[in-house]
């Protein structure tokens, strides 16, 4: 089984990463908030590719979105309403310059290294606190999951008449606030429990989310055995079987999972 390389420590994908000029912009934008605000940044985090964070403090970290990032609106806002409870909480924003403080994950290892079966067992835990009612100013997910679809079908990605047939046929919920991105490398331990960072927070289901959590951690081979042992976990949580796997079609074909033959082979199995 290959290794899908495709896939990152979020959905986005290498060409969606953030060019080095672009970042050297966003590093001077963090400065000046840093000052702004009286704190000292570190170097920034490797795998910040997609926006520009680092460490302010021992307990705090600095978060610059590009503006071009707008599933990253209201990452703030969700911060604030999970309040601490399964995120890392949120100290200090600023809109205008998409500046957010939020508190350090300490000692800040993400799943990636637990044995299978346990990283599940949390993050099924984990994502029942996130999941929760919300409405404005959150976005639902069913008014973007369209041009998705169509952008991924102009970039001649795979999978795409699948994914519009089930997505047809889902009616997506708008009732529940999603994280987005939710997955190992973004589930960290703090202390004697695990947040959840980098939400690209917006309005659907739960099921949404678990896609996510299917094909990774990053450099991992995605397999029908443990994708089929992952889905039974959140299904035994009271999540829809039918609709993660519709979900893993619909997302897996936007974000160009069938780009490797193998994980498209997976994908398509599960509606089979």
């Amino acid at each position: 089984m290959a290794t899908l390389t495709a896939v990152r420590p979020s959905d986005e994908r290498d060409d969606d990463a953030i060019a080095p000029a672009r970042m050297r912009e966003l590093e001077l934008a963090a400065r000046e908030v840093a000052d702004d605000w009286g704190l000292e940044l570190g170097p920034p985090y490797g795998l910040s590719r997609y926006s520009y964070v680092a460490p302010a403090g021992p307990d705090a970290v600095l978060k610059i979105t590009p503006a071009e990032d707008d599933e990253s609106d209201h990452e703030a806002d969700a911060l604030e309403l999970w309040a601490g409870d399964g995120a890392v909480r949120l100290l200090r924003r600023d809109p205008v310059r998409r500046a957010l403080l939020a508190e350090r994950a300490d000692p800040g290892t993400d799943l990636s290294a637990l044995p299978d079966d346990e990283a599940t067992a949390i993050a099924v835990e984990l994502g029942g606190r996130l999941w929760r009612p919300a409405g404005a100013p959150f976005r639902w997910i069913g008014d973007h999951v369209p041009a998705w679809l169509d952008q991924a079908e102009r970039d001649g990605a795979e999978l795409i008449p699948l994914a519009r047939g089930l997505f047809a046929g889902l009616s997506p919920r708008r009732a529940t606030l999603i994280h987005g991105d939710f997955h190992h490398h973004n589930i960290l331990r703090h202390g004697g429990a695990y947040v959840a960072i980098d939400a690209k927070a917006m309005l659907g289901e739960p099921e949404f989310d678990v896609p996510s959590f299917l094909w990774n951690p990053l450099d991992s081979a995605m397999t029908a055995e443990r994708t089929e042992r992952r889905i039974a976990a959140f299904t035994a949580a009271g999540l829809d079987e039918t609709r993660i796997r519709a979900w893993t079609v619909v997302r897996g074909a936007y974000l160009g999972l069938g780009e490797d033959p193998e994980a498209a082979d997976v994908i398509r199995s599960l509606v089979r």
